[in-house]
């Protein structure tokens, strides 16, 4: 072989082995999983807290009757607006009339009745009056000796019986002062009564329910009957969302915090309104069968900001109750968070794997040696599942711990774990859900694109 062909030979060697070492530079800059990245910046972040419930008047009165009888006159349709004292309905008075005026002539007897007893002690007294001097007299002649022992006996007796009929007389006048006071009282409590078959509105409202027609009779409520419920009258001029708040985010609702409220029958508009009150128990099952199955919620209502004149008790209506906000903080996306089983040192140091253990590592495991991975540590090493990121360091994801604040729509606050700049994975969610921690991966220029105009 010529001088001249081993030139050749050796530099179509070095050739093809420049083409194999470029292909293979190429290669490993291409290889891994296509993945969408997202730059960490700072955002303003607003957490809330969404439930649906009714709207309902802070004032509601369920008007009912305390007098049985018929309805002999209704003034009010459902649905209408009444002033506070204005009528409302009548209740058939003849019954009650009767009583009063039967209560009433028995006083006036009674009164009567006792007029005489006063004139029986005026006589009781005067007929003692009369006794006593009978026996002094007596008492005189006796010492004169003037009368006899059987007339100054007499005397002395007949004092005793007109005492004994004086205090029967006054017990008789007292016992008869208190009939009558007790007849005025019964006078008094038919008054009363009657006065009540006049029903009147006590607050300024709208007529929300009205459950009696004219001619129908109203049943008083007992103990274990409630009785008609004859009108409810709703004042809309302070208007409630009572909405049922999940038990896992009661404890970041506060008073006083900021809602908004749509109405599902005034589509297109939203109110505000604050919270008012925050329920301590939960709400009760109407089926104690089905209290097991059902979600644990607790009350919460929205005092709605301003007067709403088309809306009506038991809308449905949903509420967004802002429990928290951020301005200019560093936030991460929602979908990037991800959780992993790390290696930690007795110093808290995580323990990453080495290029070569990553390699051997079986599939499913986050880092750490081959031991490590098949459960055995070394000793002062800990294996505990972390949240965090996957973030993008020359074309190989690592994974981060990272700690949360509050949650937006989109984004978590970071506190901790993250710099602005960073490009943690967001996508897609297969790649992030199989990513381990030192895999290769490729970032796919064409999806994060648009990736900088996110917010």
């Amino acid at each position: 072989m010529t001088r001249k062909k081993k030139l050749l030979i050796g530099a179509g060697v070095v050739l093809v082995g420049a083409l194999l070492l470029v292909a293979n530079f190429r290669f490993q800059r291409t290889t891994g999983k296509s993945v969408n990245v997202e730059a960490i910046k700072a955002r303003n972040l607003e957490s809330t807290v969404s439930a649906s419930g009714k709207i309902e008047a802070e004032r509601t009165v369920n008007i009912s009757s305390d007098v049985p009888g018929r309805v002999t006159a209704l003034a009010v349709e459902e649905g209408a607006q009444v002033k506070r004292d204005q009528f409302l309905m009548q209740i058939d008075p003849r019954n009650l009339r009767s009583r009063l005026e039967s209560n009433e002539a028995g006083l006036g007897a009674s009164q009567s009745e006792l007029q005489q007893q006063r004139i029986r002690v005026t006589q009781a007294r005067e007929t003692l009056n009369l006794a006593r001097l009978t026996l002094q007299r007596q008492k005189d002649l006796w010492a004169q000796q003037l009368t006899t022992k059987e007339a100054l006996d007499k005397a002395e007796n007949d004092v005793k019986v007109n005492e004994a009929e004086l205090n029967a007389a006054d017990q008789s006048l007292g016992t008869q002062e208190m009939r009558i006071r007790q007849q005025r009282a019964e006078v008094a409590d038919a008054q009363f009564n009657l006065s009540r078959v006049r029903i009147e509105s006590p607050i300024d409202g709208i007529v929300t329910r009205r459950n009696i027609e004219e001619g129908e009779t109203v049943v008083v409520g007992t103990m274990n009957n409630p009785g008609t419920q004859l009108l409810t009258i709703a004042d809309m001029s302070v208007i409630e969302a009572q909405v049922e708040v999940d038990e896992t985010d009661i404890p970041t609702v506060k008073l006083g915090q900021i809602a908004k409220i749509t109405i599902d029958a005034i589509p297109g508009k939203t109110f505000t309104g604050k919270v008012t009150e925050i329920g301590n128990s939960p709400i009760q099952s109407a089926s104690p069968a089905a209290a097991g199955q059902q979600a644990t919620n607790f009350k919460v209502t929205v005092t709605i900001d301003g007067q709403i004149p088309e809306v009506r008790p038991g809308f449905t209506c949903s509420a967004e109750i802002t429990t928290a906000t951020r301005e200019n903080m560093l936030s991460v996306p929602i979908q990037a968070m991800a959780v992993r089983e790390l290696i930690y040192d007795k110093d808290g140091n995580i323990v990453r794997p080495k290029e070569d253990e990553t390699k051997k590592r079986r599939p499913g495991t986050s880092g750490g040696s081959v031991a490590a991975a098949s459960g055995d540590l070394p000793a002062g090493q800990t294996r505990k599942e972390t949240e965090g990121v996957f973030v993008v360091r020359d074309n190989v994801a690592r994974f981060l711990p990272v700690k949360t604040g509050i949650a937006g729509d989109k984004y978590f606050e970071v506190l901790s774990g993250l710099k602005p700049g960073d490009q943690v994975i967001t996508g897609p969610f297969n790649s992030v859900r199989d990513l381990q921690d030192g895999d290769a991966v490729k970032i796919d220029e064409n999806n994060n694109a648009a990736a900088p105009a996110r917010t």
